[in-house]
């Protein structure tokens, strides 16, 4: 009997059915043998040695692991296939005392029966690269984190922590909102000709560009008045007509940020929800008939490359489905980003024959549409670019020139499967010829002012995060969750905003330890590790260098650091018990009510936050509650009498068809009004903001 080893019993049990009787697969469960959580654990003068034990709690499943591996045949470490998931084999191969020169390191990216089979066809040793790499980020991790944080709880407040990584998010989103607070709104106008070719075509629209032949830049209204007189007395003549084809080519498969970004602006998911997700996929799915098969590849990935074989798998269906003209010349290629682990694959589907629609039966809801989204990504992929006619127009009105530009969609290409949320609709020009005339119907000057950038989001977090070289796949939830639950970033409407916290540690840190707060430093750290786990860099070449420096400013910083006092928010409410005045604290689900007397008064008290529009069934007033999950919700104030709740805003307008609540619903970044009576049904379009008009 061989023994193999993995880490959930889900896997465990997908991949025991398709290795059959001679082999027992059984689930680590995570980590076994880590760094204590009670001391740093490493001992610095001896070479950076980690100093590991047993994680509390996991002692009975070392123990069986151990006692079914004395008994075993061969030894088998199946562990993700990623350095977290190499250094796993590590522990296990050092604890059940696994020789070293033994192939006993099974790597796959896929829980299918062919891949696990030809994976266990090629063992190999243990990375010790790999191994080095991972180490060495936990190292790094761990003197940061255990040797500052005591420096936030004796100045600060106990239980705060100075991650490494997390750090420099939270001072992305304070840097960030620093530039939403000093932003000054800039006042500017634009000109719009609404123009008819004269043989009964609809009208369209051309934009004011240039006076002169120099561009035109409108900043107050009188400019404008002056303008739209000028245009109403000349004359409109297409001046020049460029067309081009031009083609749109596919988006590449996911990685694991770009897949959390998708799902996050198409299904509305967090970043764990949709790992949690893919984690079910990747592990396995019962599809009918005791089959259990994993529906996706490996799930943290920051590689966009794809195996040949699924390359042939999806041109043969598309030609079947689409029609041959659907297929690329030749398989699509797309680049990662510098450092990817060219070694994994992107996510895709493990067969794309397995169809969503044929799929859903055996899926969740939530765990079909991320497989859906997978599916289609993956397939549009590989599909030929989408081409369109694009037309140009320049038209002349005097001393000004303005333009149109327009396009028709020839050729639709992967578009027919996978349309992203920024693709807008084509605009469709008349046919004209130059030195023709048109007709003004009408002149739309609009007032606008620039904007700040937005808040960051979960999304662009985790996309800027990438783009700026600081985490990895395995990352990006493990930050997201960190900064909230220190209370460094709250989430108000789906968007980070610091807390005073936040910019109080960001300005301990960027004042006494520059390196870890920088985002050029952090990036430059994660490219070394890179290298280690490449076989590039030794491992304390690296750490050395990082704690010599890093060693000096932690002793200035003991010195000078002195107590910092947060300054607590004060209501005008005073408790009910003690009588102080309550003051404004931040929790899981937002801000609250507590008394300054704690922990000798413990009062609390919810904000409750009135809609101000009215129940339907009682009359009382709905008010933003939150549910366990800690997403919005709107309920009546007279709960629990009444217990009537929506998930969507209530409006103060009634149903112009049936007089019940009307609601805003927000589904892919489109704003509509509905009734929240389903029998009824009614909704409209939200319209935006009118266009000032001279």
């Amino acid at each position: 009997m061989n023994l193999v080893i993995v880490e959930s019993p889900a896997k465990a049990r997908t991949i025991g059915k398709f290795l059959g009787r001679n082999y027992k697969v059984m689930a680590s469960q995570g980590h076994l043998i880590d760094l204590p959580k009670s001391q740093l654990g490493i001992d610095i003068e001896a070479g950076f040695t980690p100093r590991y034990i047993t994680i509390r709690g996991k002692g009975q499943i070392l123990k069986q692991l151990k006692d079914a591996g004395k008994k075993a045949k061969a030894v088998y470490l199946a562990a993700d296939p990623d350095r977290e998931g190499e250094a796993i084999c590590w522990h296990l191969q050092q604890a059940l005392q696994i020789d070293d020169n033994q192939p006993c390191r099974v790597e796959f990216n896929e829980i299918t029966r062919e891949a696990i089979k030809e994976a266990f066809k090629h063992p190999r040793l243990i990375d010790s690269n790999r191994v080095d790499a991972q180490q060495a980020r936990r190292i790094l991790d761990r003197l940061v984190g255990y040797l500052i944080s005591p420096l936030l709880w004796r100045n600060i407040r106990s239980g705060l922590s100075a991650g490494r990584v997390q750090s420099v998010a939270v001072r992305l989103i304070c840097e960030r909102e620093d530039e939403i607070n000093s932003f000054i709104p800039q006042e500017y106008w634009t000109v719009e000709a609404l123009l008819e070719s004269g043989r009964g075509e609809t009208p369209f629209k051309a934009l004011l560009e240039r006076y002169q032949q120099k561009k035109i830049e409108l900043g107050r209204r009188e400019q404008v008045d002056e303008v739209v007189a000028a245009l109403r007395g000349a004359d409109f003549v297409v001046d020049k007509v460029t067309r081009t084809r031009r083609q749109r080519h596919p988006y590449p498969p996911f990685t694991t940020s770009s897949l959390q970004q998708e799902a996050s602006s198409k299904l509305g998911f967090t970043s764990r929800k949709t790992m949690s997700l893919a984690q079910q996929l990747y592990e396995g799915i019962n599809i009918g008939k005791g089959e259990t098969v994993g529906l996706v590849t490996y799930i943290r990935t920051d590689s966009t490359r794809v195996s040949a074989q699924s390359q042939k798998e999806a041109r043969e269906l598309i030609r079947d489905s689409f029609g041959a003209d659907f297929v690329p010349d030749n398989p699509p290629h797309y680049r990662s980003r510098k450092g990817a682990q060219e070694a994994h694959e992107a996510i895709r589907p493990t067969s794309v024959l397995r169809k969503p629609a044929d799929m859903e039966k055996y899926l969740t809801r939530d765990q079909f549409r991320l497989y859906k989204l997978i599916w289609d990504r993956f397939m549009a992929s590989q599909m030929a670019p989408a081409v369109f006619d694009q037309v140009r127009i320049i038209i002349t009105a005097g001393d000004y020139t303005l333009k149109a530009t327009g396009s028709s969609l020839l050729f639709p290409g992967f578009l027919i499967l996978y349309h992203a949320e920024e693709q807008d609709a084509d605009t469709i020009l008349p046919a004209l010829e130059e030195g023709q005339k048109l007709k003004l119907v009408d002149l739309l000057p609009e007032q606008h002012f620039t904007q700040p950038p937005p808040r960051f989001n979960e999304a662009s977090l985790i996309r800027t995060l990438e783009e700026k070289g600081i985490g990895r796949p395995s990352t990006y939830v493990p930050i997201i969750e960190t900064i909230q639950s220190r209370g460094y970033v709250l989430k108000e409407n789906k968007a980070f905003v610091p807390a005073e916290l936040g910019y109080v540690v960001v300005e301990l840190l960027k004042q006494y330890f520059p390196e870890i707060i920088d985002v050029g430093f952090t990036a430059k750290m994660e490219s070394q590790l890179d290298d280690i786990g490449a076989g590039k860099l030794e491992r304390n070449h690296v750490l050395d260098d990082f704690y010599r420096a890093f060693k000096e400013r932690l002793a200035v910083a003991e010195q000078e650091i002195k107590r910092i006092e947060l300054t607590a928010e004060v209501s005008d409410e005073t408790c009910p018990q003690c009588g102080r005045y309550l003051i404004f604290k931040h929790g899981r689900f937002g801000r609250f009510l507590a008394c300054p007397g704690y922990p000798e008064c413990k009062y609390t008290k919810n904000i409750v936050k009135e809609t101000g529009v009215p129940c339907p069934h009682c009359g009382k007033m709905l008010v933003e509650r939150h549910s366990k999950k800690g997403r919005l919700f709107y309920g009546c104030s007279g709960f629990p009498e009444c217990r009537f709740s929506v998930w969507d805003k209530p409006l103060p307008e009634k149903c112009p068809r049936c007089g019940g609540l009307m609601v805003e619903a927000v589904r892919r970044k489109k704003k509509t009004k509905r009734c929240s009576n389903q029998d009824c049904g009614f909704k409209e379009p939200v319209l935006a903001g009118t266009a000032a008009k001279g």
